[in-house]
């Protein structure tokens, strides 16, 4: 190749280069002075939880003081928004973005509760998947485990809001054993199916109420829990295999490779 050919090559797609640039900073200019015409809320969540739906989350959006519709989408507080709705006490995550036709999109992901901290003295609160507490709703209640007890953590108790793992579970052993027991229930079907109420006892151990069967079975203080898991299944599966699911009034996992069980006394 010669070398003016060279050279013009290098020009023309240097002129290319240029152009591109030029028309991608031009209808960046463009969608940024383009008015919000609307405003599209997903809301994403685990099964059968519901604690807020898209319109809630979209008049949340439009009642903030300033008129969202009709302003350029250049100038709507895109992460203001983002910190109002991650304030919510349900969500666990929002993002906020606008599209290049003026469409505001609006992504609110919910939190997963695993368990619901029930006491006398209020409310209560749920705890999350991730270890985070929230308090109940008025609009909706979900179908997880229940927690109640005179050992159940005071700030569980109080349904602190916004309470991460590192902070809360870490400096108390028993909320921590709480999170973990009840994330092991929620992850596995059967176990999930079996146990609806777990009972935090003043010293701090973990005492399971089925939904059948009507003994307790005693866990402990939430360590060892899948041996002790894998233990009660084998044990429903061979020991209680056709027999009364009545006949036990107590079955203790707290004891390594083995389970002591208390009969049920006969009236």
């Amino acid at each position: 190749m010669t070398k003016p050919k060279k050279i013009l090559r290098i020009l023309g797609r240097t002129a290319v280069a240029v152009a591109v640039v030029a028309t991608l900073a031009f209808v960046e200019r463009s969608a940024r002075t383009t008015p919000v015409t609307d405003v599209d809320v997903t809301v994403s969540g685990a099964d059968g939880v519901h604690f807020l739906d898209a319109p809630a989350v979209r008049r949340m959006v439009l009642d903030q003081g300033t008129d969202v519709i009709g302003t350029p989408v250049g100038e709507v507080d895109l992460s203001g928004l983002e910190d109002r709705l991650n304030a919510i006490p349900a969500v666990a995550r929002a993002n906020v973005y606008h599209g290049m036709d003026g469409v505001l999109q609006v992504q609110v992901e919910q939190r997963e509760p695993i368990v619901r901290v029930l006491t006398g003295s209020g409310p209560g609160c749920y705890l999350d998947r991730d270890g985070w507490t929230f308090p109940t709703s008025e609009v909706h209640t979900a179908r997880v485990l229940v927690a109640t007890g005179p050992g159940v953590p005071g700030t569980l108790a109080r349904g602190v809001r916004h309470v991460p793992t590192d902070t809360l579970l870490s400096r108390d052993q028993v909320a921590m054993g709480l999170h973990a027991l009840a994330r092991t229930i929620h992850e596995d079907p059967l176990l999930d199916a079996l146990f609806d109420q777990v009972i935090v006892t003043a010293a701090g151990q973990f005492e399971l109420l089925p939904r059948v069967g009507g003994q307790v079975v005693l866990i402990g203080d939430g360590s060892a829990l899948q041996q002790r898991f894998n233990k009660l299944k084998q044990f429903y599966e061979h020991g209680m295999a056709g027999g009364d699911w009545r006949r036990y009034e107590r079955i203790d996992l707290r004891f390594t490779d083995q389970i002591v069980c208390t009969q049920r006394s006969t009236p």
